[in-house]
């Protein structure tokens, strides 16, 4: 299913468990934030199973990793969320990894953000794909 908050392109690496991508929403110091997603569904974390978890958890850090060194940031972010009080308002578990730079205020711009254009996620999505070197299709 793709429609523009979901493309094709979005995909910078695929493993047996788990899957990551663009995230089509961002903050203001913050362009080019992933998501790393089971690709069994699962609703939050209480759910996981503990091979999808560990799956999930070391795609984050390459992710990440890929991130520090390609992107040129400060550092990198992550975050989960689970029940609505905890945060979540998307009800299959994911993991934000956010690239960050100094005094970016991340945590107080939650307002701030805002929904990106495919064509504006593409260039993060070729930079992270190439630093991942990973699969990137489902099949």
């Amino acid at each position: 299913m793709f429609n523009d908050r979901n493309q094709a392109s979005d995909v910078v690496a695929v493993t047996e468990r788990a899957y990551a991508r663009i995230a089509p929403k961002w903050w203001p110091a913050n362009a080019g934030g992933a998501l790393v997603i089971p690709r069994r569904h699962v609703e939050n974390l209480y759910e996981i199973e503990q091979d999808d978890g560990h799956a999930v958890w070391d795609l984050t850090q390459q992710v990440a990793k890929a991130m520090s060194s390609s992107y040129g940031c400060d550092g990198v972010s992550t975050r989960q969320h689970n029940e609505p009080a905890g945060g979540q308002d998307v009800w299959h578990l994911h993991v934000h990894v956010l690239p960050r730079v100094r005094n970016d205020a991340l945590y107080q711009r939650h307002p701030n953000s805002r929904w990106v254009a495919a064509d504006e996620r593409r260039p993060f999505a070729d930079t992270l794909r190439a630093a991942l070197k990973l699969p990137t299709s489902f099949v």
